[in-house]
């Protein structure tokens, strides 16, 4: 499939010699990045973690890290602050803070190790604008649990 050259285009410097963010599949919708350091997470730690990578987003964009499923499902590892925000005026390096979330197995990552990944979305910058009193809405103010879930039947 030929280049796309309506994408919008990220500047990327490499702060160390890793691997650059990359897509592992056509369609994916987040890039992988690597771990510069070795790492290593005992059961409930967390560390901030260092990619090698800095970039310069667009206005109008922001990059969000989330973390990888594989590494959740096999190894109990997340980020935190899931996603993280990377503002288009940011241009410090990209770390991830990472969560070993398993009672029992640490877990060792080595430098060049996939940790996260980036997804880039363009976002809305709103006006906000005061109210006494806000619009109904089917929802109201029905928050954490208000739609069922666990526990909770089918109808």
């Amino acid at each position: 499939m030929p280049e796309n050259s309506s994408r919008p285009q990220v500047l990327l410097q490499l702060l160390d010699d890793v691997p650059e963010p990359a897509y592992a599949h056509p369609g994916d919708a987040g890039a992988d990045l690597v771990t510069r350091v070795d790492v290593e997470l005992a059961p409930g730690e967390r560390a901030t973690v260092p990619t090698g990578v800095a970039i310069a987003l667009p206005d109008g964009y922001a990059a969000f890290v989330h973390p990888r499923s594989g590494l959740a499902a096999k190894h109990g590892l997340t980020v935190v602050n899931a996603p993280g925000t990377v503002d288009a005026g940011y241009r410090g390096e990209i770390s991830v803070t990472l969560l070993n979330t398993d009672s029992t197995m640490p877990v060792v990552l080595r430098r060049g190790d996939r940790i996260a990944q980036l997804v880039v979305q363009e976002v809305a910058r709103v006006e906000f604008l005061r109210a006494e009193t806000l619009p109904g809405s089917h929802r109201g103010s029905g928050g954490f649990g208000s739609s069922g879930g666990f526990g909770t039947a089918a109808p």
